[in-house]
């Protein structure tokens, strides 16, 4: 595995609490970065925070609650990062779950609120932490996005068009912001297991099914040819990569993180 040292450089992580925020995390820290999570639970975030410090007992690191999609909440965490770090040198925008609907079962209320939640979620945190970017020496956004952006879901409409346009954005932030030497990228992600599934698997199994049986089971269902759902940390390792000078010569692109669903060549 190729190592790097981050010592020095600061990493923040929108969504930090669980799944691949906190996966995320992890990585960051265990290469020697400052980092700074965020989310909206504040017992979910003192859990992660606990876990973090349990793991890396010398770690610099900030958890501060915060909803990404209130303005004044994400100015108040970068001020919090800015206070207590002095920069920013990569920022990872991770927040917002699917929503299964159709175009007939779909209101106007909801198709607002997953088109605010998802790029709001990326346009909020990018803007805050802008300045800090542009001084660090290696900047880089890297954003979770999911397949659907590209391999549009019937059931899933109201996401999968939000999805679409977030790629869109992301290309554009590319492009405008690559003259100040920050590379934006993000990552498109197929099933991923997290605690929603987990909940689904509590509630659907069979007696004595374990979790392994069940999520392949459903995998085959899906029809993914890796035949078991992606862990957060493979979509974290992803993250990473983009994240870092690994990449330093790649922006406006993405990894698809899907077990081979994508169709698209």
């Amino acid at each position: 595995m190729i190592q790097i040292d981050l010592t020095g450089q600061v990493a923040v992580v929108t969504g930090g609490s669980s799944g691949i925020g906190l996966a995320t995390a992890e990585l960051f820290l265990r290469a020697g970065a400052s980092v700074a999570i965020c989310g909206r639970d504040s017992e979910r975030l003192a859990q992660a925070e606990a876990s973090l410090k349990t793991q890396f007992p010398q770690a610099q690191l900030l958890a501060q609650t915060c909803d990404v999609l209130d303005a004044d909440e994400v100015a108040a965490f970068a001020q919090a990062v800015q206070a207590r770090f002095g920069r920013t040198d990569m920022l990872v925008n991770n927040a917002g779950q699917g929503r299964v609907s159709t175009f007939t079962d779909t209101t106007d209320d909801a198709w607002r609120e997953e088109l605010d939640l998802k790029y709001f979620s990326v346009i909020r945190p990018t803007r805050a932490f802008l300045p800090m970017l542009r001084d660090a020496s290696s900047p880089a956004v890297v954003c979770v996005n999911s397949l659907l952006a590209l391999q549009p879901e019937p059931h899933m409409v109201a996401t999968s068009s939000a999805r679409a346009g977030v790629l869109s954005l992301i290309k554009s932030l590319a492009v405008e912001l690559a003259p100040q030497r920050i590379r934006v990228n993000s990552i498109l992600i197929g099933i991923v297991e997290s605690g929603q599934w987990r909940r689904r698997y509590a509630k659907e199994a069979q007696p004595g099914q374990s979790w392994e049986d069940w999520t392949a089971e459903l995998a085959r269902k899906k029809n993914i040819p890796l035949g078991r759902f992606g862990k957060p940390e493979e979509a974290a390792q992803a993250l990473f990569y983009l994240a870092t000078t690994l990449s330093s010569y790649t922006t406006g692109s993405h990894i698809d993180v899907s077990g081979g669903v994508a169709r698209h060549v």
